[in-house]
């Protein structure tokens, strides 16, 4: 790869030197790599949150980018490090779902767990597995190093919970998968789900013992300001809003509630 894209999403904030030791290691290996920030201000241990996070940014990046998520509250247990390989792109971070979301959305064609000890620093650290593996790994896949050398293929990755839909007769039931800083309360919902509901015109859901027939609506403003609605946001998942409101306040919404969609 001329100049590769190799980008970084942690839960490690700005304030410590973790981040920057992470890009010393990628440009050490590979001093023409490009890295690109998604974010660091992850909140710490939610893996939910990176999982969200990074579903929403990497189709936008050029094909064969490399996407290293860190979010890792197992970091030296018996997790497994992986890289993912998909249609479009390359996935490297611990096996906890952080990059499950992103990684099937692309069609998953590989998947390696990464063992290999001459693609990791010599002493790898049991609590920095980002500086000590995941970075050397996204810097030699980035430059040209087959991901099979990593470490063997193995079949399947840890799905979390939040991706999963329980579907019944008459509804599906998923959950909140973020609340924005608008106060947008964005489930785990895709437009494929309403469609299947027979959904049109209104969208019937039960979010925190509460039933709720909203308007389905293409932008925010198609409801006068302060009433509710639901709409399919800009990265495909349904979103329960409030018109130049807070969705989250009123109907007191956090993430991991269960929200269910009705015929």
């Amino acid at each position: 790869m001329k100049n590769p894209i190799i980008t970084l999403t942690t839960d490690f904030g700005l304030k410590d030197p973790y981040v920057a030791e992470m890009k010393a290691v990628i440009l050490s290996i590979c001093p023409n790599a490009q890295i690109i920030d998604i974010t660091h201000q992850i909140e710490k241990f939610n893996v939910r949150m990176g999982a969200y996070t990074l579903a929403c940014a990497t189709p936008y990046f050029p094909k064969g980018t490399i996407h290293v998520a860190v979010v890792d509250p197992g970091v030296g247990t018996k997790r497994r490090p992986l890289l993912i390989e998909t249609e479009k792109d390359f996935f490297i971070g611990p096996d906890n779902g952080v990059s499950a979301l992103a990684a099937k959305a692309q069609r998953i064609r590989h998947v390696y767990e990464i063992s290999n000890r001459n693609f990791m620093l010599p002493h790898v650290s049991n609590t920095f597995h980002g500086r000590d593996i995941f970075a050397p790994a996204a810097a030699h896949i980035a430059n040209g190093v087959s991901p099979s050398e990593l470490g063997p293929e193995v079949e399947d990755i840890v799905v979390p919970e939040f991706s999963k839909l329980v579907k019944k007769k008459n509804a599906v039931i998923g959950e909140v998968l973020h609340v924005d800083s608008f106060g947008n309360i964005i489930t785990n919902f895709e437009e494929k789900e309403l469609k299947l509901m027979g959904t049109s015109g209104t969208v019937n859901v039960k979010l925190k013992n509460r039933l709720l027939k909203l308007k389905l609506c293409k932008a925010y403003a198609e409801t006068p300001p302060k009433q509710p609605l639901a709409i399919i946001g800009s990265h495909n998942f349904l979103e329960i809003a409030i018109n130049q409101g807070n969705a989250a306040e009123k109907f007191k919404a956090k993430t991991g509630d269960k929200i269910t969609l009705y015929r």
